[in-house]
C-alpha cells in the first residue's frame, strides 16, 4: 500500500498506456499505471483526482451500509439471478448443494465446507450461461473475445484482458439477468475501447440503451451480492 498525503492507493501494472484511478468494491483505491512507474504524473493525476476520490469513497460508504453478512443456516436467503432462495441444511440431501423447488438444499455434512460449495454452485451456472450471452452479444457488436474465464476477482465484477479474455467474478451469478448482461456488454465493449471514452458507452447503448437502470442497480445493491 502506498500513500500519497492523506490518499491511500494500491499501485497496479496497466497493460494500456495511460493511468487510470478506481475505487475498488472493498472501498479500496487503485491506480493502474504503465511500467516504468513515474510516481510524479501518478501523484499530479491523485492531486488532480482529490474531488472525484473524495466523493466517491464518500458514495461507498452510504452504498455500502447495507452489505449483508449471510450465515449458512436454515432460513438465510441466498441470490441466484436477481431471486432469493431460502437455505435448507438437510441431513438426508443426496448432494451437498442443489437449487430445487425454490430453495438451497445443503447437505448436512457439507456445513462445514458450505461457502465453497456455494462458490462451486455460482461457478457452475456461470460457465452453462455465459458462453451464450457472450456470443449473443458479440455477434451484434462484430466482437470476438478470446476466451471466458470464470475467477475470484476480488473486487471486480468482470475485466477484459488485452489478449481478448473475458474475466467474469462468479458473484455475477447472483445479479439479475439484466445486470448480468450489462456487465458481459461492458467487458465486450473494452474489447475495442479500452477506456471509459465517448465511444465505450455509445457501444454499450447501442446494444443496451436501458444500461443505467442495469449499472445502477449494481450500484446500490451491488455491496449485497457476497457470501
Amino acid at each position: 500500500m502506498l500513500s500519497y498525503r492523506d490518499i491511500e492507493f494500491k499501485l497496479k501494472r496497466s497493460p494500456r498506456k495511460t493511468t487510470s484511478i478506481y475505487i475498488e468494491r472493498d472501498g479500496s483505491i487503485s491506480v493502474l499505471a504503465p511500467e516504468p512507474y513515474d510516481m510524479g504524473e501518478i501523484e499530479r493525476i491523485l492531486e488532480t483526482k482529490r474531488s472525484w476520490i473524495y466523493r466517491n469513497l464518500a458514495e461507498w460508504e452510504d452504498l455500502n451500509r447495507t452489505r449483508v453478512e449471510r450465515e449458512f443456516v436454515s432460513g438465510e436467503g441466498f441470490p441466484y439471478l436477481g431471486s432469493t432462495y431460502r437455505l435448507q441444511v438437510d441431513k438426508n440431501a443426496t448432494r451437498d448443494l442443489t437449487l430445487k423447488n425454490g430453495y438451497f438444499i445443503l447437505k448436512h455434512s457439507a456445513l462445514a465446507d458450505a461457502r465453497s460449495k456455494f462458490i462451486d454452485f455460482y461457478k457452475e451456472k456461470a460457465k452453462q450461461r455465459l458462453p451464450k450471452l457472450v456470443d449473443e452479444n458479440a455477434e451484434k457488436m462484430g466482437l470476438n473475445p478470446s476466451a471466458i474465464r470464470v475467477l475470484d476477482l476480488k473486487n471486480r465484477w468482470a475485466s477484459c484482458s488485452p489478449d481478448g479474455i473475458l474475466n467474469f467474478h462468479w458473484r455475477c451469478m447472483m445479479a439479475p439477468l439484466s445486470a448480468l448482461e450489462y456487465i458481459v456488454v461492458h467487458e465486450l465493449a473494452h474489447l475495442a475501447h479500452p477506456n471509459h471514452t465517448t465511444e465505450f458507452w455509445h457501444a454499450v447503448e447501442k446494444v443496451l440503451p436501458d444500461y443505467p437502470q442495469a449499472k445502477g442497480w449494481l450500484r446500490l445493491y451491488g455491496a449485497g451480492l457476497e457470501l
